[in-house]
């Protein structure tokens, strides 16, 4: 069982919010590193391969360094190279491909158990702990029959395989009305099924008179107020206003949206609060979470409101438990 000697800080999580704490962390003299089950910004990478991010470079930085990018609204692709030469930078020491199994220890003298992709243990010995594991590894499942089918997914990455197929898409947010008109651009037969009576309010402002011109149009056909009853080989049976109706399918994507990792974070101690959709409980300031020494970081600090915590305020986060360790870890 190997081991790495001991750090003043871990953090679970490589993403962008988990290499801030990590600078952070390291600008204020502190020993930290990364562990992540996946690779540098695992999240991000798995992403739509053409994504385009809502908002502008500046609102992505971390660790002080400019983010460049020639498009105002900067790319998938753009990121992953900017947060590598950040973590080139600041010589982050990042653990990629090793998944935390449980934490055992308390404040000060932590032990994170992993294991790497051979199923190999190891051990790191920490003072303090960071959590920013994010939401986008656990999707929400719908608990259907044949949601378990090979060709049922819940990430949509890029249209090329779907060409001449019929392809269904379960959602009516951001994710589904993008992969949607992807999907249909790149020769793909769409239909679109959202439980809601129209797509979302919060659709891109850009995106929602897209897609909704492709449905009225006929393009790319909608059930709206619908739900799939059933997932099978070579058909989807829908739930819609008019009865039950069975349709021709090859693929799915249902894009119904991720959640945090609860049971990680209750398997740590940390206490969700069951009326503030779940929140995990944690000083605002310091974001110190009820366990001594746990401190939580990102999106999982608002709980299942998912919608409030991006890369652009989660990114500030390490300031703030930085500032904490440093008067405790003094």
């Amino acid at each position: 069982m190997a081991s790495s000697g001991i750090f003043d800080v871990l953090v679970i999580g490589a993403g962008p919010t988990g290499m801030a704490c990590a600078i952070e962390a390291q600008r204020a003299g502190l020993k930290a590193v990364l562990v992540d089950k996946g690779c540098l910004c695992n999240s991000l990478f798995h992403y739509p391969a053409h994504m385009t991010f809502f908002t502008t470079p500046e609102l992505l930085e971390i660790g002080n360094i400019p983010f460049s990018s020639p498009n105002q609204k900067p790319t998938r692709s753009e990121a992953l190279e900017y947060y590598r030469k950040v973590a080139e930078n600041y010589r982050l020491d990042v653990r990629q491909y090793e998944r935390v199994d449980k934490v055992t220890g308390s404040d000060g003298q932590f032990v994170v158990h992993t294991e790497d992709r051979f199923g190999r243990v190891l051990q790191h010995q920490a003072r303090k702990i960071v959590v920013a594991t994010g939401y986008y590894d656990l999707p929400n499942y719908l608990g259907l029959p044949g949601e378990d089918l090979p060709k049922t997914m819940h990430y949509y990455n890029e249209p090329h395989p779907y060409f001449g197929l019929d392809v269904l898409v379960i959602g009516g947010k951001n994710s589904a009305a993008i992969a949607a008109l992807d999907l249909w651009r790149h020769g793909a037969r769409v239909t679109l099924v959202h439980r809601g009576p129209a797509m979302h309010s919060h659709v891109k402002y850009w995106i929602l008179p897209d897609i909704n011109n492709r449905i009225k149009n006929g393009e790319i056909k909608a059930y709206f107020s619908s739900v799939v009853k059933q997932i099978s080989e070579d058909t989807v049976t829908l739930m819609t206003p008019e009865g039950e109706t069975t349709i021709p399918n090859h693929f799915v994507f249902a894009l119904t949206g991720y959640r945090p990792d609860f049971e990680f974070l209750e398997a740590l101690g940390v206490k969700l609060d069951e009326n503030n959709s779940r929140c995990p409980v944690c000083d605002p300031q310091s974001l110190e979470s009820n366990v001594p020494g746990v401190y939580l970081a990102g999106v999982i600090i608002a709980g299942e409101r998912t919608n409030e915590v991006f890369i652009e305020n989660g990114r500030f986060h390490g300031a703030q438990i930085a500032r904490d360790l440093t008067s405790k870890l003094s």
